[in-house]
């Protein structure tokens, strides 16, 4: 009874991942070990091409380059230790929780507004093609990633603050394969008002807004290729959009429908739509973006080339 009516400092969380039957961590860990290899592999060769390739260095490679490596970081946040919990022990201290959950947010709205700012290089592209380079321009370009990195950490930091004031007692056991903001929030034995209030209103407007700048960009996008006389013309211009919208409704269709909703309402199928926007994205991002890009594709056939042994000269 004494153990019972003693509120104990939680130290470490356990999380309990995608599955908690012992059969299923040998075949997720290697899963999940593919996924993190051919995520590593598809945005390194994604840098490697654009940098080492002149026809490349234009301000929408610029900002590729950028999400690549945006999306090997938020993957390297996330998948290591769910590999971990697969094959050995499911605990994570209360520290590194919090820094796992910090880097989740910084990393996800940095890969966020990095789709805003593709959203809108199109929109110039399209709109104003004769002073694409002078409103584009370098400089204006890295001032645009350093803010699309720095914001999101001001963002991260708030809620990780927030969270660092709530008062774990005795359950420490997180229903998720990674610490989130929702799942610890339920975890809590303190009132989480303020929490909840914060999210519902700064987290929210700070999810939606970059959503709407790609829906603003897009939508005057569609009207200028509408006025485009030809046919080719208007296909031309839709097709350097397309790769584009693809990975933005992968990442803000998963994002919006785990965190647009109250924590009280937080299951486990949300599971699913977080693996969406927290490893397939990083994933499919490159095959997205090259498939149907012919100057990538001729970059990254170049790039290999440049790798192959040159046959020595007779």
């Amino acid at each position: 009874m004494e153990r019972l009516n003693q509120t104990s400092s939680v130290s470490e969380f356990i999380l309990l991942g995608l599955s908690f039957w012992p059969e299923d961590q040998k075949p997720l860990f290697i899963l999940f070990l593919i996924i993190y290899l051919v995520t590593i592999t598809g945005n390194l060769l994604i840098i490697l091409a654009i940098h080492s390739d002149p026809q490349l260095h234009t301000p929408m490679y610029f900002f590729l380059s950028f999400l690549s490596f945006t999306d090997i970081c938020f993957t390297a946040t996330i998948v290591p230790r769910m590999l971990v919990s697969f094959l050995s022990h499911k605990t994570i201290s209360y520290a590194g929780c919090l820094t796992q959950m910090y880097f989740i947010y910084a990393l996800g709205n940095t890969d966020s507004w990095l789709l805003v700012l593709m959203a809108f290089d199109r929109y110039v592209a399209i709109r104003d093609p004769f002073h694409y380079v002078t409103i584009m321009s370098h400089r204006r370009c890295v001032l645009l990633v350093a803010f699309s990195c720095l914001l999101p950490h001001f963002h991260s930091l708030l809620h990780t603050l927030l969270l660092n004031h709530l008062t774990f007692c005795d359950s420490n056991i997180i229903h998720h394969f990674l610490c989130d903001l929702s799942p610890l929030m339920k975890l809590s034995c303190s009132s989480t008002f303020v929490n909840e209030i914060v999210l519902m209103t700064e987290a929210s407007a700070f999810l939606v807004t970059p959503f709407l700048c790609v829906a603003f960009s897009y939508i005057r996008i569609l009207i200028t290729v509408l006025k485009i006389p030809s046919a080719s013309g208007k296909h031309k211009a839709f097709s350097t959009c397309g790769s584009h919208l693809t990975a933005v409704t992968l990442f803000y269709g998963s994002i919006f429908y785990v965190y647009l909703q109250p924590v009280s309402t937080y299951t486990v199928r949300d599971h699913v739509a977080t693996i969406v926007y927290t490893v397939l994205s990083s994933m499919l991002n490159p095959f997205i973006y090259s498939l149907r890009n012919k100057d990538l594709k001729q970059g990254l056939r170049k790039l290999v080339g440049r790798r192959k042994p040159q046959a020595a000269p007779p």
